[in-house]
């Protein structure tokens, strides 16, 4: 979002690339963008030199390590141009031209303004409202940064509560009257939204099938949920309550509506895809060891480190090791490790 503002309120020529797209080279991925004799890669490189054009590099978490080696590769090379790169915790070797900015998580009397902010965009059938909720709130922040914790739980519980949507999140479970389990709120969430569809359509939410569609969809970069095959699971994910799914309606060249699903975030995605990674399957067991090195997968891995079995979870963590031993790529690795070590 900030890449984003920068663009809109640049006074001087930018491009903005997902990281996504410099798999071929940063250079390529500009010149995909041009025509004529802007695309001319000596011509390019001088602007890119002197500093005529700003890059925006967005997403480098979302790729895989040899995508960044070549986008690490070109900020040292042109060291003197305006290139600013945005990630998500990762580790990472950076530019060592590089100067580092740290988002900051948010202090508690902030997380707990913006939780009491929420009660306008709650549902008007919650359960507490009002000074009852406020309250609610601020009992709840008590327990979650209790100081009996140890400093890994409290990170992680900080961490997770600077996060607009988790927080938005934990507001709609406090004003239903539900306890928010920081490590577990997609869970939690889906249990809500599975028992309300149960008693509306009078039959299981298909969360294996829905679950390996889902999967297909990420194998295929596909972004849109089917709403013909799922248009009564859509439905009740898009209710106001749960927000899992967003949607976007437009009008077709023939004047006739047309709509599509999308996940609201990616944790929610990666809540339905993890579930094709759980059970003792053979097809659950191949994906564990096919998906280390896709970066598409990598929030998955992260939630796998608390919802295996304790004695699988320690057996991938020897894969991840060895994996990443091998590959000299810790993208995964690691953080999996700090997330096992808190369970």
């Amino acid at each position: 979002m900030f890449l984003r503002h920068l663009v809109k309120s640049s006074q001087t020529i930018v491009v903005y690339l997902p990281a996504h797209k410099c798999d071929k080279g940063v250079i390529e991925a500009i010149q995909a963008k041009l025509h004529g004799q802007a695309q001319d890669a000596e011509f390019l490189k001088n602007l890119i030199y002197s500093g005529a054009i700003d890059i925006c590099i967005d997403g480098l978490n979302e790729v895989t390590a040899d995508t960044r080696a070549k986008i690490t590769q070109f900020v040292e090379s042109y060291f003197r141009g305006n290139i600013i790169m945005t990630t998500q915790p990762l580790e990472w070797i950076p530019p060592s031209t590089a100067k580092m900015y740290y988002l900051q998580p948010l202090e508690r009397q902030q997380i707990e303004q913006f939780l009491i902010t929420r009660q306008q965009r709650l549902p008007k059938d919650a359960k507490i409202q009002g000074t009852a909720y406020e309250q609610a709130c601020k009992n709840y922040l008590t327990e979650a940064f209790n100081q009996q914790q140890s400093r890994e739980e409290l990170e992680a519980a900080q961490r997770t509560l600077s996060n607009p949507m988790d927080l938005t999140l934990v507001a709609q479970m406090l004003s239903q009257g539900k306890q928010p389990d920081l490590f577990r709120l997609q869970e939690q969430q889906y249990k809500e939204m599975a028992a309300e569809y149960l008693q509306e359509w009078k039959h299981e939410f298909p969360l294996k099938k829905f679950s390996l569609s889902v999967y297909q969809m990420r194998l295929n970069d596909e972004k849109a949920l089917s709403g013909e095959l799922y248009h009564q699971e859509l439905q009740s994910m898009e209710d106001e309550k749960y927000k899992m799914v967003v949607s976007r309606q437009w009008l077709d060249e023939k004047g006739e509506p047309k709509k599509e699903c999308y996940f609201r975030h990616d944790k929610i995605m990666d809540f339905f895809l993890v579930q094709t990674f759980l059970g003792d399957g053979d097809a659950a067991e191949q994906r564990l060891i096919d998906h280390m090195s896709d970066p598409r997968f990598r929030g998955v891995y992260f939630l796998l480190a608390t919802l295996l079995p304790l004695d699988k979870a320690k057996a991938l963590r020897e894969d991840l090791i060895q994996y990443a031993a091998n590959t000299k790529d810790h993208t995964v690795s690691d953080t999996f490790v700090q997330l096992l070590r808190s369970r």
